[in-house]
C-alpha cells in the first residue's frame, strides 16, 4: 500500500512538474512571437531601418500614399523589406506554436473555456495563410520596384492586393484575439482587464476588416486595425510574462 501511495504522489508529481513546464513553454513562445512581431514592424520605420543600414531614413508608405512614393520607398528600402518578410518565417510557426499550446494548457486545466480555444486555433491558422498572402504580395511590389523609372498598372494592382489581404487579415487576427482571451480567462490564466482589451481589441481588428475594399483603396481606417494589432502584443507580453512567472 505504501508503494503505491509512493508511487501515485511521485506520478501527481510528475504531472504538476510537466504542466508547469509547459505554461512556462507556452508563455516563452508568446512573449518570443510578440518580440518578432514588435521587430518586423521597426523595419518599416525609416530611422531604424536606416541605423541598420537597410534604409535611406524614408518611412513605409501608407496604403493612401501616391504610388510614386510607394516606388521610390520599395526601390531604395529592399533591405529593411527583406527583413521584415524574412521575420515571416519565424513569425508563422510561433503563432501556431502559441495557439496550439494554449489549446493544451485550457485543456488540461478542466477544459474551462475549450471551445474559445478552438476558436483561436482555427483563427490563427487562417490567419497563417493569409499573412503568408500579405507577405507574398509584398515581396512582388519589392520585386516589381526593382528597374521601374515610375508606376505601371500592374505595380498599381500588386499594391492593391498586397492592401487588400492585409485587410483580410484583420478579422482573422481579431478572432484569434478574442478566442485567445475568452480562452486564458475562462481557464484562471489571465485577469480581466486582459479579457477586456482582447475581446475590445478583436471587435475593433474585425470592425476594420469589415472595410477591406476601402483599405485596399487607401483608406485611414487601416490604422485602426494598426491599433488593434497594438493591443494583441501588449496582450501576449503581459501574457506570456504571467505563463511564464506560472501565475494564473
Amino acid at each position: 500500500m505504501r508503494t503505491q501511495k509512493a508511487e501515485l504522489t511521485a506520478l501527481e508529481d510528475r504531472q504538476v512538474l510537466d504542466r508547469v513546464s509547459t505554461t512556462r513553454i507556452v508563455g516563452g513562445v508568446a512573449v518570443a512571437y510578440a518580440a518578432s512581431v514588435i521587430v518586423q514592424n521597426a523595419m518599416f520605420v525609416g530611422g531604424v531601418a536606416q541605423l541598420l543600414g537597410l534604409g535611406d531614413g524614408t518611412a513605409a508608405p501608407a496604403y493612401g500614399d501616391p504610388l510614386g512614393e510607394v516606388l521610390a520607398y520599395h526601390a531604395a528600402n529592399r533591405g529593411a523589406v527583406a527583413v521584415a518578410v524574412g521575420l515571416e518565417a519565424l513569425i508563422l510557426p510561433l503563432l501556431l506554436l502559441f495557439v496550439t499550446g494554449l489549446h493544451g494548457l485550457v485543456q488540461r486545466r478542466g477544459a474551462a473555456g475549450a471551445d474559445w480555444s478552438r476558436l483561436a486555433v482555427a483563427a490563427g491558422a487562417t490567419l497563417s495563410a493569409i499573412s503568408a498572402l500579405v507577405i507574398c504580395t509584398h515581396i512582388a511590389v519589392v520585386l516589381a520596384a526593382d528597374g521601374l523609372a515610375e508606376p505601371t498598372p500592374a505595380f498599381e494592382l500588386i499594391w492593391q492586393l498586397h492592401a487588400a489581404a492585409f485587410a483580410l487579415a484583420l478579422p482573422a487576427l481579431g478572432a484569434t484575439f478574442i478566442g485567445a482571451a475568452l480562452a486564458t480567462h475562462a481557464s484562471g490564466l489571465t485577469r480581466p482587464w486582459q479579457r477586456m482589451l482582447g475581446v475590445a481589441g478583436g471587435i475593433v481588428l474585425i470592425s476594420a476588416g469589415a472595410a477591406n475594399l476601402a483599405i485596399a483603396d487607401g483608406s485611414p481606417l487601416v490604422f485602426a486595425g494598426v491599433s488593434g494589432l497594438a493591443a494583441w502584443v501588449v496582450w501576449l507580453v503581459v501574457t506570456g510574462l504571467r505563463l511564464i512567472r506560472g501565475q494564473g
